[in-house]
């Protein structure tokens, strides 16, 4: 990687600060930055220059938390790497983390290994792996520690899948003692999922069918108790905890009473959250399926909690469990039995927008939007300062955004490998115009200019909040 590039006359934001900088690229990564118009801008040469002037130039998003090529419920998520890391390049999402599974009878390893051959060579932008845990015994938790050492600093558990991905308190409580002495961070699926499938069954025995049941069903308070439960097991074992894909104003409550308490706990919300409800779920004619996901859509109310929680820190970051299935012979294996119907939202494309268009209705500030959406992610997860923020030594993962362009979410213009938009219609404001990878361009003046195979597996290290 040789070339040198400058990005001109641009506003950099970052989780910290906010400057009118020109950006030095050199060999991949931030060379040096200097305010623009001054001398020390001006003495920077290069044979590209990118011209930022009007627009800002933010870090690359980190997405900690995507599935591609998921088997869920006797199908496969609609994303490979391949589609997945290219959309995420168009949302200007450089770096995601996804999730390597472990099979019940299986090791960890061969789960590992089997996500790496499906990701090498297929990526348009870098990737790093979690492992979810799904089979908690002696074995499982020394290769817990190896995982550690190279690099898979993650562990996620579910309470939720009974029969599937579920671990009971005491697999939980054992992978939870053994993240305390290793220094792994473990994630949680916080759902009751015991007391779901009762409620599950009970719904279908009434002929209550329709996808608007899947969130009657999964009771915001199972996800309070299973988030509490966690915090408590968390605790006991003297281990830091993130809660994933927080839904409920109760979860959010659970996690701040933790915090305050000064408990190393952890909460993440994704967009479907902010801006989704059960409103959608109950769109008829099957429609609603396209919004079932787990933890479920809640009532719309949910939504100005959630938005608390990301100002007051009670939760850090926004991901987007991105684990699409088409609604045309996926989705719709549910017809007639909600419980059929796969789990998860497209959304890896549309994260960067919609926190943006937060900024503009005046939910966050431009600096928390990075906070959540990059700088948070990268050092939850022990890829900052290399991902995450703009500075001299960082990988030179850019975008150059267009804070006034106006655009409309659609499944017509969209690139996520998948039939629908969640968001269809949906007008935003802002844009990504184009986007670095390690300096070179995938996305150049809206023209997608990546390739498979330029993403590259990046080892993290252990959680930066805790050192």
């Amino acid at each position: 990687m040789t070339g040198r590039t400058v990005i001109r006359g641009g506003l950099v934001i970052t989780a910290s600060d906010e400057i009118h900088a020109d950006v030095l690229i050199e060999d991949g990564r931030i060379a040096a930055l200097a305010a623009s118009g001054t001398p020390a801008a001006g003495a920077f040469t290069a044979e590209r220059v990118v011209d930022a002037t009007g627009k800002y130039v933010i870090p690359g998003g980190v997405d900690a938390h995507t599935h591609m090529e998921l088997p869920f419920g006797g199908t496969f998520a609609s994303d490979t790497f391949e589609t997945g890391t290219r959309a995420a390049a168009w949302g200007g999402t450089t770096t995601i983390v996804d999730f390597a599974v472990q099979s019940v009878g299986h090791t960890l390893r061969e789960g590992l290994d089997a996500w790496h051959a499906k990701a090498e060579g297929n990526c348009a932008i870098d990737y790093a792996f979690h492992m979810i845990v799904s089979d908690v015994h002696d074995e499982t938790l020394k290769e817990m520690d190896l995982l550690v050492e190279e690099g898979v600093t993650s562990f996620k558990q579910f309470m939720a899948y009974p029969g599937v991905f579920y671990s009971d308190d005491g697999q939980i409580l054992r992978a939870m003692q053994r993240s305390a002495d290793n220094g792994g961070l473990i994630m949680m699926h916080a759902e009751n999922g015991i007391a779901i499938d009762v409620l599950v069954q009970q719904a279908l025995d009434r002929g209550e069918t329709d996808p608007r049941y899947h969130g009657e069903v999964r009771k915001a308070l199972l996800e309070a108790e299973a988030t509490h439960r966690a915090i408590r097991l968390a605790q006991v074992a003297g281990a830091p905890l993130y809660v994933v894909h927080v839904s409920a104003m109760e979860a959010v409550a659970e996690l701040a009473r933790a915090r305050d308490e000064g408990l190393p706990v952890f909460g993440e919300t994704c967009p479907q959250y902010l801006f989704l409800s059960t409103d959608n779920l109950a769109e008829p004619d099957f429609e609603g399926a396209k919004y079932v996901c787990s933890t479920p859509l809640r009532p719309r109310e949910h939504q100005a909690k959630l938005w608390q929680g990301l100002r007051t820190n009670d939760l850090q970051v926004v991901s987007t469990d991105h684990c699409p299935f088409c609604f045309t012979g996926q989705k719709e294996l549910g017809r007639g039995d909600f419980s059929k119907i796969p789990n998860g939202l497209p959304g890896v494309e549309n994260r960067m927008d919609l926190l943006h268009q937060a900024v503009v209705d005046g939910h966050i500030s431009r600096r928390r939007w990075i906070e959540i959406a990059c700088a948070t992610p990268a050092r939850m997860f022990g890829l900052y300062p290399k991902k995450g923020t703009i500075a001299p030594g960082a990988d030179a993962d850019i975008v150059i955004y267009d804070p006034h362009a106006e655009q409309i979410m659609s499944a017509q213009t969209h690139h996520m490998n998948v039939d629908y938009s969640a968001y269809e219609g949906k007008r935003t404001t802002g844009r990504v115009e184009t986007v670095l990878s390690r300096g070179v361009p995938v996305i150049t003046e809206r023209e997608y200019t990546g390739h498979a195979g330029h993403g590259v597996y990046t080892p993290r290290s252990t959680c930066q909040y805790l050192n």
